[in-house]
């Protein structure tokens, strides 16, 4: 709908992995190199983990397309609560294998089989296991035994793995997987997107789609829906969509504050998306020291106070530099015209207005900082007389 309305060739947040969108943001960068080694090393195992909506899949979709089929033949399963025999017959399906019989040894014979003409051929196999949480353990023990699948001293198969965060801690603390932490041979948890790449990122999709400069975003926009999204890039995929279906009913241009946060306000009441609540992560982080310190509640609502003071002087900071940028390109226009002075005086009001509440907000950020350095001081003083 608003892909016909904005003049686009597609649909540029869309939530399915497709490697024509993938942004190499930091974390995606390095999740990149260490798929990249573990590649080159030709065995073991590499995990990848991170949130929901952080970008796997279409990390892998991006490496999958980078693959060539002539040397590395690759196949992917994407795992419901699977255990070690019901594992072994997916592999084998994912392979385009057809099993004869329908026991386990039959599933592994023909697995071997297809590995080692694989490897006669001079091509390397790599196996893609996407949602490995919901593995269980004794199926996460039969992949690390379907490593040990040799021709001579080469091995033939690599394993991908892919998970939430707790996939993480299994790994790392079931006592039953010490021999498959073994063969980890590069691990990476994908963070959340940073303020600064929220633009970028959402630029670079709908540059996908021929995006031209219709709509335009507002610079406070980028802000508040990293806030809203926490950086995750599904949920930002989530509110963009609602964002420019909502610009192409209203016929509009420009995207603004006020458009998101009905649009935030309407996937919360519709439950479709649980937004970021940066107060609330506040006091989670702050949680530990109020165990150990009285005054912690200070600290978190102070913490709070600061994260949104300094996203406000952000996009405040935005605006400024576009109102200079307009300024300027005004002065270089028109310079002689009377009906133009007015219009300058009304930009270097503005701009006044501008400075005036940077001036007063950096006192109060300042005041903040303050408190927070009196609290730590304290508590550090608190500690040392324990």
């Amino acid at each position: 709908m608003f892909d016909d309305f904005y003049g686009l060739t597609g649909r540029p947040f869309q939530l399915t992995p497709d490697p024509t969108f993938y942004f190499e943001s930091l974390t995606h960068r390095k999740a990149l190199s260490y798929l990249s080694y573990g590649l080159a090393q030709g065995e073991g195992f590499v995990v990848i983990t991170g949130e929901v909506g952080a970008g796997k899949s279409t990390l892998v979709a991006h490496l999958m397309a980078t693959i060539d089929p002539a040397r590395l033949t690759a196949a992917q399963i994407v795992t419901s609560k699977l255990d070690g025999e019901e594992l072994v017959h997916v592999v084998a399906q994912a392979f385009g294998l057809i099993v004869e019989g329908h026991d386990k040894a039959s599933a592994l014979g023909a697995i071997e089989a297809f590995l080692h003409d694989e490897a006669r051929a001079g091509r390397r196999c790599l196996l893609v296991v996407d949602e490995s949480q919901n593995l269980a353990i004794d199926a996460l023990e039969e992949l690390r035994m379907l490593s040990n699948f040799q021709l001579g001293a080469h091995p033939l198969l690599q394993t991908l793995l892919l998970g939430q965060p707790e996939f993480r801690d299994t790994i790392q603390e079931h006592p039953q997987l010490e021999q498959l932490r073994q063969r980890v041979i590069a691990a990476h948890h994908l963070d959340a997107m940073e303020l600064g790449e929220v633009q970028p990122y959402i630029e670079h999709r709908l540059k996908c789609v021929g995006w031209n400069g219709n709509p335009k975003f507002d610079q406070r926009v980028f802000t508040e829906l990293f806030e809203a999204s926490g950086g995750v890039p599904r949920r930002i995929n989530q509110i963009c969509n609602r964002l420019m279906m909502l610009g192409a009913v209203d016929q509009r241009n420009r995207i603004d504050g006020a458009m998101l946060s009905g649009v935030l306000e309407e996937l919360e009441l519709d439950g479709t998306l649980q937004l970021n609540r940066p107060a609330a992560k506040a006091e989670s982080v702050a949680a530990p020291v109020a165990a150990a310190s009285a005054p912690a509640p200070v600290d978190a609502v102070a913490l709070a106070q600061l994260q949104s003071m300094l996203a406000e002087r952000d996009a405040q900071i935005a605006e400024l530099q576009q109102a200079v940028i307009e300024l300027a390109n005004e002065q270089e226009t028109v310079p002689a015209d009377p009906a133009h002075g007015a219009g300058l005086a009304a930009i270097e009001a503005k701009l006044s207005g501008f400075e005036a509440k940077m001036l007063e907000q950096e006192r109060t950020i300042r005041h903040t900082l303050t408190m927070l350095i009196e609290w730590i001081e304290a508590d550090d003083a608190n500690r040392a007389a324990a």
